[in-house]
């Protein structure tokens, strides 16, 4: 904030605007991108920390080759918003029988340039978010089920290693990791162990998350949307969702130590 003197500018609620969507023609381009790209690139260091704005900083970082104006104003709204939020962060404290799981969603076909769906997942240990991301699909998907199902395959990778690595450090989980997803044809396709005709173009994320159910290694459950903690790390929400979502998945004015 310092060196792009914007540590006294005027915060604002959210770190992305919900509309109008930003596009890669959207403003003028920039005659000299060297800033916008040092920028985002700082920013991509602070999203390893910060979950409320990882959703923005990916979306930001995809117009790297030829940022616009637009985008920079974008990158300015974030650094508003962390004006802002300087004490926020995630509190950690001392808990009893922790359990592991996420939560998992995608936004199908939210990218108007290209109609590909964004993944996003937030990893929880007992109340505390261990690890996140916010990640463009490699294609596209035909249907809502298919993007939430790819997404459910990514947050059961997260979550096997994340298993890999408590068991390492010597903690037992109490139960199997679960992931709650708040797409119900993706939950049945989870659930069904016929593999479905119309699914074979998913085939290695299909046996993958079926494996490990069947193993009693994973539970995919379903939860409501408005439950859904992940739904800010798929797209650009509104200043009340918004500031809610952030509250629930741990992201708090952290108190003096």
């Amino acid at each position: 904030l310092q060196r792009t003197n914007m540590l006294h500018a005027k915060p604002v609620a959210t770190p992305l605007a919900a509309s109008p969507k930003l596009t890669l023609n959207s403003g003028p381009p920039l005659p000299d991108p060297t800033e916008y790209r040092r920028v985002v690139g700082s920013l991509q260091y602070l999203a390893l920390t910060r979950p409320d704005v990882s959703y923005a900083v990916n979306r930001l970082s995809q117009f790297m080759h030829k940022p616009t104006l637009d985008h920079w104003n974008a990158v300015k709204r974030v650094l508003r918003y962390l004006s802002g939020t300087l004490s926020h962060g995630i509190y950690l404290k001392k808990q009893k029988t922790p359990l592991l799981h996420a939560y998992s969603d995608a936004d199908w076909a939210g990218d108007s340039d290209d109609y590909v769906s964004t993944n996003g997942y937030i990893v929880y240990l007992g109340t505390h978010p261990l690890s996140w991301s916010s990640k463009k699909q490699q294609g596209v998907a035909r249907s809502s089920t298919e993007a939430e199902y790819r997404a459910v395959a990514n947050t059961a990778a997260e979550l096997r290693w994340m298993c890999s690595l408590l068991t390492e450090l010597g903690v037992t989980l109490p139960s199997s990791p679960t992931i709650y997803c708040d797409n119900i044809g993706a939950t049945y396709l989870c659930a069904n162990p016929v593999f479905h005709s119309r699914m074979k173009h998913i085939a290695l994320d299909y046996h993958f998350v079926r494996g490990q159910i069947q193993n009693q290694a994973l539970r995919v459950i379903h939860v409501s949307t408005h439950d859904q903690l992940a739904d800010g790390l798929t797209k650009p929400l509104p200043r009340t969702s918004f500031q809610t979502l952030r509250d629930k998945i741990g992201v708090t004015k952290v108190p003096p130590s």
